[in-house]
């Protein structure tokens, strides 16, 4: 039983962070950041504007939150399963494929990667949080099993850093294609299959 005067959204406090943060991804998604209001993500997430700022006291503070529950477990996940492979070839194969099917095919994320492109000269702030959050750990890890397999003898000379924007590239462009090219009529584009595609051509390349 609730004491008198408390609020309804604490019934379920663990729950809300997860339906706003929901509701908050699909907002941006589909407004923008400069257009997304705090009213709209409350009212789909069923709390009022007052329980949302509980937790997010500005807008930015709840994009940086979107951003870490919408992609960072994906990383996390790629990283895991990328580091339990011995050699290199494998843990890049699964690694990009799995963030062909679990993020880039994810139109809403692709809707926040067109609003970071589209928003970030107005809105730096975003652009650094996605940096922060999204790239320089994608980026890094790929960097990492690259130079780690530089030492082994399985890829040949050359820098890791650029190598992992090679392999990366084609995730970015696709999600580029489908918010831009897509609603105006281009072919869609398989991601997985572009992936797959991309690894064989790429990986023959970075061979000694």
């Amino acid at each position: 039983m609730l004491p008198a005067g408390e609020p309804k959204f604490r019934r379920r406090p663990g729950d809300r962070p997860a339906e706003i943060l929901a509701a908050a991804l699909e907002v941006f998604a589909e407004r923008g950041f400069h257009s997304a209001r705090l009213e709209e993500v409350a009212k789909r997430a069923g709390v009022s504007k007052g329980a949302l700022y509980l937790y997010f006291e500005t807008k930015a503070d709840l994009f940086r939150a979107v951003v870490r529950d919408a992609i960072s477990p994906n990383i996390e996940r790629i990283k895991a399963m990328a580091e339990a492979q011995v050699s290199f070839e494998p843990a890049v194969r699964i690694g990009l494929v799995m963030l062909a099917s679990r993020v880039v095919t994810d139109r809403r994320v692709s809707g926040v990667v067109k609003l970071v492109i589209a928003e970030s000269r107005t809105h730096p702030e975003l652009a650094a949080i996605w940096h922060e959050t999204v790239v320089e750990p994608g980026i890094g890890l790929m960097s990492r099993l690259i130079a780690e397999a530089q030492v082994r003898g399985e890829v040949r000379e050359g820098d890791p850093r650029l190598f992992a924007f090679g392999l990366m590239g084609p995730m970015v462009l696709s999600m580029v294609w489908r918010e831009t090219f897509e609603p105006v009529g281009a072919q869609p584009i398989d991601v997985v299959k572009l992936a797959e595609q991309h690894l064989d051509t790429v990986l023959q390349g970075m061979r000694p």
